[in-house]
């Protein structure tokens, strides 16, 4: 029973350790071995729910109308921008970054891949995010008046 315990606890133990090294960069060295931008990264989700990120472990989430995780590794879309939900520039922002996280994460729990492989300057993977039906979840974000085209010419929620 103690010996149970004891695995138990070193996997939750290297599990935290390994999520909390992935969100410093310390294994950002790795990303050669990660799929190419021509390439999935990975097969398709199936239908789940996908949660918001909270707390310092992250491993498949939804962080904002843009950005999220998948098994560990931070992606953000490469042709759009969401409203920010960490530091809008306005409530009108905030309000609207809420709404494109919740639709985001609502589109995606139908079932998603993830393309593409590039770095952005914050060592986030490049990927274009396919919904299970075909759609792209930037495209019907845009559609909905809850992203832009990314690159942009400013913060068009705070006018």
């Amino acid at each position: 029973m103690i010996r149970d315990a004891v695995s138990v606890a070193t996997v939750f133990a290297v599990m935290v350790g390994v999520g909390v090294a992935r969100e410093q960069g310390w294994l950002d060295h790795l990303d050669r071995l990660l799929p190419t931008q021509s390439q999935s990264t990975g097969p398709r989700s199936a239908a789940r729910h996908i949660p918001l990120c909270s707390g310092s472990v992250r491993v498949t989430c939804v962080v904002d109308g843009d950005t999220g995780w998948e098994a560990g590794t931070k992606w953000r879309m490469t042709s759009i921008d969401a409203p920010e939900v960490s530091k809008p520039g306005c409530a009108a922002e905030k309000s609207m970054g809420d709404r494109a996280t919740r639709r985001l994460q609502s589109l995606m729990s139908g079932g998603y891949s993830l393309q593409g492989g590039g770095l952005d300057r914050y060592g986030r993977r490049l990927v274009s995010v396919t919904l299970a039906n075909g759609r792209d979840a930037g495209e019907v974000l845009m559609a909905e008046g809850l992203a832009q085209r990314w690159p942009n010419s400013g913060n068009k929620w705070c006018g």
